[in-house]
This record gives structure tokens, sequence and C-alpha cells, in this order.
């Protein structure tokens, strides 16, 4: 099989591949990835409340993998369109959210004991896009380098060609394997990519069905370990990549990258667990002074799940009325521990410590 860049890929080999995949190099890589995996899973069990992390990073996430396409967004207006549904926001920032909404529609999937399938990798394509069409059926699709503008990749074209290779990918990424699942999960994620089965958004649903896959081969209880971050410092890389398998079949390169970037990700969210439990634990001996002892823990939850908070959210948690919803959030911010902010008409209280504990 000889590739051109200037034909569509119909040829795309199916999976699995036809070579060792689990080279000396890639298992020695593999005990250290799955290593920190462990490390991290055990990590998020000592959390609290899970659900604040989950939240906070999967819009961290939603961020970064929509950077990676050039749809970018401040963190200024993400949290305070999370906070208001989107209501004001701009359209990046709202795309941004759509995918956050993928993440926790996929995240839900798994939950509920699905495979991974076409069906699935067609909702998550429809809700990151707002679109309500699935696989393409047009033809002459063509990736071009965005520097030069010259074409380097023509994927399958044809959708019973494009469905053909999304159900052999599905059987791949359900059926028992010998292989490791953070192999799998590195061949899963070229192979989707090089199918390209959508007009858009192929890279952010790709993004999302390797914590899926993780997930799914339960690595990971909860979806707290993204790529894109790593993918972002290591850009050049993950292109040169993807293109040397398909022009070459060098998989074991690739699959090194991905092993690292699991790796590396893992040993950082570990690092930005620790930073978040030692804030909240610092922030309840702080609250405790200044607000009712009993009522800190439902509070703090709040404060925590809505880093540019409202009072409505701690009415709508059943803390108490408007004027004693505020007078918790204005306590926290004479605390030191909140910052008020008015926007238009609205009063924002923001948990500027949590900011920076992600960022770490």
């Amino acid at each position: 099989m000889l590739f051109d860049n200037q034909r569509p890929f119909n040829d795309l080999p199916l999976l699995p591949p036809s070579v060792d995949l689990e080279t000396k190099a890639v298992l020695k890589q593999v005990i250290a990835a799955r290593t920190a995996l462990a490390e991290l899973k055990g990590a998020a069990q000592l959390l609290p409340n899970q659900g604040v992390l989950i939240q906070a990073i999967g819009l961290q996430e939603a961020k970064l993998s929509s950077e990676i396409e050039n749809i970018v967004t401040t963190n200024d207006d993400l949290f305070r369109g999370f906070a208001n549904d989107g209501a004001g926001a701009s359209a990046q920032t709202k795309e941004v959210l759509r995918y956050k909404d993928a993440l926790w529609q996929g995240h839900q999937w798994i939950k509920q004991g699905m495979p991974l399938t076409t069906r699935l990798f067609e909702a998550l394509y429809q809700t990151v896009k707002e679109a309500d069409d699935g696989v393409r059926r047009t033809s002459g699709t063509k990736l071009a380098n965005p520097t030069t503008g010259e074409v380097v990749y023509c994927p399958p074209e044809g959708e019973s060609v494009i469905r053909d290779k999304l159900a052999n990918l599905e059987r791949f990424m359900n059926e028992s394997s010998d292989l490791d699942p953070l192999v799998r999960m590195a061949v899963m994620h070229y192979q989707f990519e090089a199918i390209h089965p959508f007009p858009d958004g192929n890279g952010r649903v790709g993004r999302i069905l390797n914590i899926l896959q993780l997930q799914s081969d339960a690595l990971l209880d909860v979806p707290i370990l993204y790529l894109s971050g790593y993918i972002i410092e290591n850009k050049g890389a993950y292109y040169r990549g993807l293109t040397a398998v398909t022009e070459r079949g060098e998989w074991e390169a690739w699959v090194l990258y991905m092993l690292r970037g699991v790796e590396t990700m893992a040993h950082l969210t570990r690092q930005r667990i620790r930073a978040v439990m030692d804030l909240m634990h610092s922030a309840t001996l702080q609250a405790e002074k200044v607000l009712p002892k009993v009522q800190v823990p439902a509070i703090l939850d709040v404060v925590f799940r809505h880093p540019y908070c409202k009072v409505r959210f701690l009415e709508e948690a059943g803390l108490g009325s408007r004027p004693t919803c505020t007078k918790y959030l204005r306590a926290l911010v004479a605390a030191g521990l909140l910052r008020e902010q008015a926007v238009w008409r609205e009063n924002y209280f923001i948990n500027d410590a949590f900011f920076e504990a992600l960022a770490r």
C-alpha cells in the first residue's frame, strides 16, 4: 500500500496493526504510565468531593482542547459563561462550553456501562458542533498545513467506507485484547483521527475518546486525566507522530508519545489534586471563623463548584434566603477567601485561589 497525500486514504489499514506494538521500549513506558495513573486514581479517591475537581478540570480541558483548534477563550470568560449557562458569552466561549457538555455526556455514557460506538461518536460531535448531521457524506475533504496551505492528508471518503472503518474501530475499542489498555488507547486515537469521520470537530471528539477509553478499561474512576495540555506543549511531535504512522507505519514512536503524555499529565493532575485539597482544608478553617460551622461544608461545596459564584447558587442549594446567602458570601470576601466583582447587573464572588491551584 502506497500512501498518497493527494488522494482519499480509503486504504487506511484496519485494526489491529500488523506490527509488534508492545516493543521493549513501549512496555517500559507502559509501566511508568500505569504507575502514575494508579497514583492519580488513589489521590482522586481522597477528595472529599470529587465533583468539584471533575467539573473544574473538565472546564480546563474544554478550554485547552478547543485552543488546539484555535478556538480561544479566557478563564474569566469561560467560568463566567459557565455560571450564566452560556448567556451573554462569546461564540468561542459557547463552543468551549459545548465541549464541556460533550465530556459530561461521554462520562454518563460510560457510567451506564455502554460500549464505545459510532452512535456515541456522532452524539459527541453533534454536541460539540451543535450540529444535526453525522458521518461525512461529501467528498473532497483535505487537511492542510495551516502555515503553508500545503495538503498533507486526505481522509477516507464515502459514507459506507467511513462507517466500515468506524465499525472496525468499535470492535478494537470494546473487544477483549492482549494489548495493554494504554497501548490500545494510543492506537485508537490515531485511527479515529485518520478516519476523520466528521466535517469538523474530529480532534476534539478524538481527545474526549481518550478519557472515555481509560474509564471504559477501568484505569480511572472519574474523568480527570486529559492530554490536551501535553499536546499543546508538544504539538509538533503530535502531528509528526500521526504523519509517521500514516506514511511509514512508525507505530512505536507514536505509542511512546501518547504513553509519555499519560504519565506527564497524571503526575501534573495529582499535584493539582493535592493543591486543591490543601486549599479546601485551609478554606474550611478560615470559613469556620466567619460562618455558622454547620453550614461551612455545604457553602464551600458551592463556592468550589462555581469559581464564579452567584448568590443564586447558594439559594438553589437550600442554604437560605437571598439576604442570608449574600451575607455568607460577603463574609467569605471579608475573610479573604473570595473576591466580589460586579459585571453589568450581576455580582460574582470569585475564587481566585482555586484558579491558582488548578494552574500549578
